[in-house]
């Protein structure tokens, strides 16, 4: 068993830190106080090679691991979340199913842009009555003449609604039930331009506000009997990939702004002065410094593990509750982490110029995203065997 990381992988990750610190810390604040989306960042990113980084060099990608990705995003997510999540969403969600499923024809009209960061892809299954009971999907897509006529709307699309954005993959109900169980679900390319496909307003974040997030709707939306994603009727089944790989890809973000909790409380700490010493020298401070570090160490082994291990394609069982273990740790830690880091800042803590403030609104969504801690409990007790 070795922990080391590989020559590639610390390189990546000493790339991504020095580009995090010079680039995506110095423009946090200013986006995440204007909402605005890190175009020039997402181009930079592109550029690195960051959108390609799990994918082979045969369809354009960087060739690196699954690690290595996760790596990129705990470092960039170090720096700003929001920006952690355009880079997670557009890999995971949005180029990754495509990768996995796509035919030959659909890989080669859209994976180069997707890859290069020249374009983004969104990923649209939560709806307003199906959240973490995904298979409750209500969008319908019925095939007349040769193309998927599709009806419904999604909602807390990432990525759906950038200059760039080039459509979205969506779950829909391709047939009814035969009474027996839920409707067949299956997974559909929609391009942007397409009539009928309509973005909605941005959301009024808590957190996240320098990525871009939606809703979506669809009114007749005609697409393509071809956009068809992987086999009619596989759509759950691929959704249920997808989110594997996704979940470990938010537990490194959670971790990246866990370690960011960790670095700005140490700095603090040693800096502010209570009683003529600096308040690190206090039992009270060091205890959460203390448990803060344990979490952060202890979050990260359990996500580097799940990212060799899928990678490396371990059994569904082993590799889905590794995952949901990951997700749930890290989520959970990162929001520890944020409520101690303001605790310890005090009343600066509360303020917006110090950037635990942006970590505290940044946490809370790690626990609800591809999938609640609820969810992710649910899974563990199910592969235990309960």
């Amino acid at each position: 068993m070795d922990f080391e990381l590989s020559e590639e992988q610390t390189a990546i990750r000493s790339l991504c830190r020095d580009f995090a610190k010079e680039v995506v810390a110095p423009a946090a604040e200013e986006l995440d106080r204007e909402h605005r989306f890190p175009y020039q960042i997402v181009r930079q990113m592109g550029e690195m090679g960051l959108f390609g980084l799990p994918f082979s060099e045969a369809v354009g990608g960087a060739g690196g691991d699954f690690l290595s990705y996760c790596i990129a995003i705990e470092e960039i997510a170090r720096a700003d979340a929001g920006v952690g999540i355009t880079l997670e969403a557009a890999v995971s969600l949005g180029a990754a199913p495509i990768h996995d499923f796509g035919t030959e024809e659909q890989k080669e009209q859209l994976l180069p842009d997707l890859l290069a960061g020249r374009k983004l892809w969104a990923f649209g299954l939560t709806e307003p009555g199906a959240g973490s009971d995904a298979g409750a999907t209500t969008t319908k897509a019925e095939l007349t003449s040769g193309e998927w006529v599709v009806n419904g709307s999604k909602q807390f699309i990432t990525n759906s609604g950038t200059d760039i954005t080039a459509g979205v993959t969506i779950t829909a109900v391709t047939a009814r039930s035969n009474g027996a169980g839920r409707g067949e679900i299956s997974a559909i390319l929609v391009p942007q331009e397409t009539p009928g496909f309509k973005v909605l307003e941005p959301y009024r974040k808590l957190g996240w506000h320098s990525s871009d997030t939606h809703p979506l709707a669809f009114d007749d939306c005609h697409v393509p009997e071809a956009n068809l994603l992987g086999k009619r009727g596989g759509g759950y089944r691929q959704f249920l990939h997808t989110l594997t790989g996704g979940r470990i890809a938010i537990a490194a973000l959670s971790v990246g702004v866990a370690q960011a909790c960790l670095d700005a409380s140490l700095d603090y700490a040693r800096e502010r002065s209570a009683f003529g010493r600096p308040i690190s020298q206090f039992q009270a401070i060091q205890f959460k410094l203390a448990d803060m570090a344990t979490e952060v160490e202890l979050s990260r082994l359990i996500t580097y593990k799940a990212a060799v291990s899928y990678e490396k394609g371990a059994q569904n069982g082993d590799i889905a509750k590794l995952a949901a273990m990951a997700k749930l740790f890290a989520s959970e830690t990162s929001k520890r982490a944020a409520d101690q880091a303001v605790q310890i800042h005090g009343g600066y803590g509360f303020i917006e110029d110090y950037p635990v403030a942006r970590y505290y609104r940044d946490v809370k969504i790690n626990e609800i995203g591809e999938g609640t801690s609820e969810v992710q409990r649910m899974l563990i007790a199910r592969e235990l065997g309960c």
